[in-house]
Order: structure tokens, then sequence, then C-alpha cells
């Protein structure tokens, strides 16, 4: 069952965001990238209050790197739709199981970005979770 309601385009958005953010971490990557995505929009906090789409989500001003370059633009493939519709359908990996924020550094991990707690990396990417009961939504089971 759906956590976040998708129609088949916004599946298809979510795949494209997935593809363009992760492609070179491999299907666990991707996968953790659609966790915080997902988590941005049940989350109703920091910096995503009102996002309730997975467009508003993905359009969000500066929130993600790809939209700037032309690998977003790409097709989207049937194995990218699949792991999109896991995500949305509420599959949460460790650590984006409760992340609502990720990097890519040039070296470590940074114990904290933008007052936010390291929770840990996967390969090239941080994940990092909020501080404190501010945004307490994604800590909802499903």
């Amino acid at each position: 069952m759906a956590v976040v309601k998708a129609r088949d385009k916004d599946v298809t958005l979510l795949a494209r965001l997935l593809r363009a953010e992760g492609e070179g971490e491999g299907q666990l990557g991707m996968l953790l990238i659609g966790n915080v995505g997902i988590n941005r929009i049940r989350a109703n906090c920091s910096d995503f209050k009102g996002l309730r789409t997975i467009p508003q989500m993905v359009y969000q001003a500066h929130a993600f790197e790809a939209l700037q370059h032309g690998y977003f633009y790409q097709r989207v493939r049937q194995s990218e739709k699949r792991l999109a519709r896991r995500v949305i359908n509420g599959e949460r990996y460790w650590p984006g199981k409760f992340s609502l924020w990720y990097f890519r550094p040039e070296g470590d991990c940074p114990p904290t970005w933008y007052g936010q707690n390291l929770v840990g990396r996967y390969k090239l990417h941080c994940f990092y979770e909020p501080t404190g009961a501010t945004c307490e939504n994604i800590y909802n089971t499903y």
C-alpha cells in the first residue's frame, strides 16, 4: 500500500530522480535516495513544510542538483520505476530510513550537515536525520 499518493507519471518522475541522483550507487543507493524523497513528503517540517506530492518534492527549489544537469532528463527505465514503486510503497533502508538529507562530499562525511546529525554513509553519499523532535512525522511507521 502506498505511503504517499502516486500516479503513473509521479512514479516515472521519482524514477528519473533515483537514476539521476543515484545510478552509480546501484539499486540500494537509489532506494536510499527514494527514502529521503518520500520522507520529505511525509515529514512536513524544516525545509519541507507543505510538500505533499512527488512533483512538489522533486521540483522544490535547490533540493536536487540533478535537476540542474541534463542527466535528470534522460528516459527512465523499468528497473528504476520498480525501485520508485518500492519506496512509494513504504520500503525503508538504513541509512536513509529516517533521513531527510544526503549529499556526496569530496572526502569523509562531516558529523553534522546544516545542523543535522550524520546517520551513515552508503558508498559515496552521506545521510543525515533531523535533530530533536522537530520532524517527528518521519519516525511514524507506515
